[in-house]
This record gives structure tokens, sequence and C-alpha cells, in this order.
């Protein structure tokens, strides 16, 4: 064969694998977008057909709250290991060895769909959890699974991708996916990894807008705080956002890796572990009337619009949300951190006359959201998106900002990269690889 000939050949080929790229990309993006509606609606079915139950035997339900949870993380532990916790961590561990994470179980299909079962189980049992970290895990398997499929390399910016999209298709947030990206899934971020990303996120944000409609994840609103109001009480939630969140974060990282005796002894006794936290989230809810339960979306859109509720949704939410992460059990933490911060900003409007209540919630779920996650960037804009609020763009990254000032101060170590290790194979086994 010629040189022409051969370069021909060549092109050919490279024009063929770029054009498979971008159909694993498109059509990975379209399936998880299906994926994420199909787990939203059975998670809203779930915590639905708790709250009837808890309605109607309300003791009967909450007693079957810490069963659920040693069922639900023994069957993990035994079986699905890599579905444990919140999915985000997983993602970040498989981003950094992408080629042996393909053909492994982190984000395997098995592991998606066990994330998938126990996320709903956990909800159906009234955890305090949320589906969003869970979609980020499921939607970077799936994304995976396309491009093997199809025969194409899997890399880091696959993976992230995937993550990325899924926090589009679960909140409907498509900016706040790729800020997601920048701040968390991605150490390095390049070019074609952002390309790559956007185009997944706005695919599966596409999918989402489609079925879905164009709805705003809490509800439009718009809010608005006076210069001096903001000067004084937007530096205050970040300050308390920071200390809640990093408290939550740094308890959550002493229970991975931590060498105080209780933490040791929870780690040798997961089950014990779980029926404990069960007891905690059962005996909360009971004590609260309900409004411990799931991942409180409903309380929540009720602060953001300037609506009231119980004092003690905040502080119960907070312990629930800890417990059900402590426990172990597959499930996110994105959407019980909201409602925490929720109640957060509910406590400080309470004592406070002449600001709009719905501002200061709005305030608290972002610099709860920093507190714990870090990531500021995505805090803000996933506020902003979630509520269609510009006004209040300026308080809000004042906020973020000085909550995770103080949470670093608090856990100096990001909470899902320090979870992550736990996934990543040892440096011995890594080198081996």
């Amino acid at each position: 064969m010629s040189i022409l000939g051969r370069f021909r050949l060549a092109t050919n080929q490279l024009d063929r694998r770029l054009w498979l790229m971008r159909v694993a990309a498109v059509a990975g993006a379209v399936l998880l977008g299906l994926v994420a509606i199909l787990f939203a609606q059975a998670g809203d079915l779930a915590q639905h057909v708790f709250a009837r139950m808890f309605a109607a035997h309300p003791v009967l339900a909450s007693a079957s709250t810490p069963f659920v949870f040693v069922a639900v993380v023994g069957l993990t532990r035994r079986w699905f290991p890599e579905a444990r916790g919140s999915g985000i961590p997983q993602v970040m561990a498989a981003s950094h060895n992408p080629a042996a994470s393909a053909n492994g179980p982190l984000i395997s299909l098995r592991t998606a769909a066990a994330k998938f079962a126990g996320t709903l189980l956990l909800l159906l049992g009234g955890g305090a959890v949320g589906r969003e970290g869970p979609t980020v895990q499921i939607s970077a398997a799936l994304m995976i699974a396309v491009h093997r499929w199809l025969r194409i390399p899997v890399n880091a910016g696959v993976i992230i991708a995937g993550g990325a999209a899924g926090v589009s298709a679960a909140f409907n947030t498509p900016l706040a996916g790729v800020a997601f990206a920048i701040e968390e899934l991605a150490a390095a971020f390049e070019q074609k990894v952002a390309l790559l990303v956007m185009a997944a996120v706005m695919i599966s944000g596409l999918v989402s807008l489609g079925i879905a409609g164009d709805y705003v994840y809490f509800g439009a609103m718009t809010r608005h705080m006076a210069i001096r109001d903001i000067a004084v009480l937007a530096p205050l939630m970040g300050v308390l956002g920071g200390i809640a969140g990093g408290a939550f974060s740094r308890t959550l990282v002493a229970l991975s890796g931590s060498r105080h005796p209780w933490f040791v002894s929870a780690r040798a006794n997961p089950l014990k572990l779980a029926f404990a936290c069960g007891c905690v989230v059962a005996g909360l809810g009971l004590a609260t009337g309900g409004v411990s339960w799931g991942t409180g979306y409903e309380t929540t859109r009720t602060l953001l619009s300037g609506g009231e509720a119980t004092l003690s949704f905040g502080p119960a939410k907070f312990v629930a949300t800890l417990a059900t992460a402590l426990s172990g059990a597959p499930g996110g933490i994105f959407a019980p951190s909201l409602s925490v911060g929720a109640g957060l900003g509910q406590l400080v409007a309470d004592i406070t006359a002449g600001v709009p209540s719905g501002a200061l919630v709005l305030l608290g779920v972002a610099a709860y959201f920093t507190g714990v996650v870090r990531a500021p960037l995505t805090a803000v804009i996933i506020v902003t998106e979630m509520t269609a609020d510009r006004a209040m763009i300026i308080p809000l990254f004042i906020a973020a900002l000085i909550a995770d000032w103080v949470s670093n101060k608090i856990c100096h170590v990001k909470l899902y990269h320090a979870l992550s290790q736990g996934f990543r194979p040892s440096p011995a086994k890594e080198s081996a690889a």
C-alpha cells in the first residue's frame, strides 16, 4: 500500500473513532437522563409510601426503621460494598485509575443497580438520604457501560462527564453539574474534559427537560435583602453554616479513618452501628412528628417560600442525616444537607425582625451545603438554579465563601476527597496494577 493510501486509511479510522466517541457520549447522556428521571420518581414514591405508613401507624413505621437499616447495610457490605455511602467518592476514586475502574466493581452496572435499590429501600424505611449522590455514581456507571459496549476506551473525562451529568439530571441544574465537575470531580480540569462534561450535561438536561418539563427544583421565587442586612446576616449565616457543615464532615471523616476507640469499634461492628443509627433516626422521626424522615424536600420548599415549620426541623434533620450517613447505607447527603441549611436559616429568621425569612433560609441552604461539601461555586449555582432567584447571588457568594473558610478550619480535608480514599487501592496494589 502506498504512503497516501496508508494516510487515508489512518484518517478514516480516526474519523470513525471520533464519531463513535460522540455517539457514546450522546447515547450515555440520554440513557442516564432517563434513568435519573426514573430514580427521582421512584424515590418520591418510596417517601410517600413511608409517609402514609407513618400517618397510619407511627409507632410501627418507626420501629421498622432500624431493621431496614440493618438489612440494607448487611446486604450492601456482603454483596455490594462499592455501593455504600454517597456515590460521589466512588466516582472520584474511579477517575484516578479509569482503565482499571472501567472493568472493576467501583462503577459497574451491578454496583449501580445495588445503589439504586439500596437508596430506595432506605427511603422506604424513613432514612434521611438523598438520591443525588447515588445518581452521580449510577450515571458514571451508565456512561462507562455505553463506552464499553461501543468498544471506546474509557478515560477520566468519561467518568467525570457521567458524574457531572448525573448532578444536572438529578436537580435539573446544568450549570451546577459543570461547576461540580470543576470543583469536586476533576482534580486537573483539562479542555477536553470540559467539552465532554458540557456536552453530557446539556444532553442529559435536555432529556430531563423534554420528559419532566421545565421545572425549577424548589419553585421560582424572588427574595431581596437590604445592603445593611446583607453586610451582617450573610457573614453570620456563612459562619453558622461553616461550623455546622464542618462538624458534620469531620464526624464522617473520623468514622472512615480515626483511631479513636469509639470509631474503631464502630467500624468493627457495622451492623450494630447500622441498628443504632436506625434507632436514632426512628426516635427523631417519632419525636418530631415525621419532619426528619426522608430528604426533607417538602418542608424545605415551604421554608424557602416564606412558610413556617417546627423549629426542630433543622436540628432534627442534622442528626438524622448524620446518623443515616454514619450507618454506611447507600444514599446521598445532597438533598438532606439542603434541608438542614433551610432549618438553620429558619432558626436565625425566628430571632431576626424585618428580614424576609425566605432570604435567610436561602442563605442557610447555601452556607450549610458549602460547609459540608466545600464547593462554594457549586453551592451558589445550584441554589440559584433550583430557585431561579438571581437577586440573592451576591449575598449567597458572601455566605458560601465564608462558610468554606470556616469549615476548612474545622475539617481540613474535603469530605468527598477524604471518603474517596477508602475506595482507592493501596499504593502497593496500584503500582502492581
